[in-house]
């Protein structure tokens, strides 16, 4: 089944208020992959509090130990992915210099190969789709598509990523930002 808008493959996907209650409310998702087979992506804003030495017990390098990990997504917790930009990355599958990996001994290599300015960020899990289901959620707006930069992904304080992309778009979306997530807070 062919899809039946463009592919959104290196663009962000944000909870624009209308999924409140469901495991994205208040997320933004890098899509990896995505075509007539379904899609592929990566939430950005989940840290889960631990880093990537406490849930891998592979021998990986120092540095790569420390990194924060954050939740990909609710589709096997267990899975490794990683998100790595450099300045030139030929060959890059996400959008220009963002590639993404699954595999530790990638990752490792990458981790011990000097480049000041490499960024890699690891996650656990993901988020998927099946043919057709996310444009059929774009369909019905579940979703806001937003450009996605380097910056978004990998200098942003993924606490406050979905506020600092919604407050800019003005009016209701500037509300939604600023809004408890719990409006019985307010």
């Amino acid at each position: 089944m062919p899809t039946s808008a463009p592919s959104l493959r290196g663009r962000l996907l944000l909870d624009g208020g209308n999924l409140t209650g469901s495991w994205f409310q208040r997320t933004v998702l890098l899509i990896c992959q995505h075509d007539s087979e379904g899609a592929f992506g990566l939430v950005l804003n989940r840290p889960s509090g631990a880093v990537v030495g406490d849930a891998v017990v592979a021998d990986i390098p120092a540095r790569l130990k420390q990194l924060p990990l954050l939740i990909g997504g609710p589709v096997q917790p267990g899975a490794l992915s990683f998100l790595h930009g450099d300045h030139f990355l030929p060959g890059a599958t996400v959008m220009p210099n963002l590639d993404l990996g699954h595999s530790l001994d990638q990752l490792a290599e990458l981790s011990v190969e000097y480049s000041a300015s490499r960024k890699i960020l690891v996650f656990a899990g993901y988020a998927g789709w099946s043919a057709g289901q996310l444009d059929e959620e774009l369909k019905r707006n579940s979703w806001l598509v937003q450009t996605a930069t380097p910056e978004l992904i990998f200098d942003s304080d993924p606490k406050d990523l979905w506020q600092r992309i919604l407050r800019p778009m003005g009016g209701k979306f500037r509300l939604l930002a600023d809004s408890p997530e719990d409006p019985m807070v307010n």
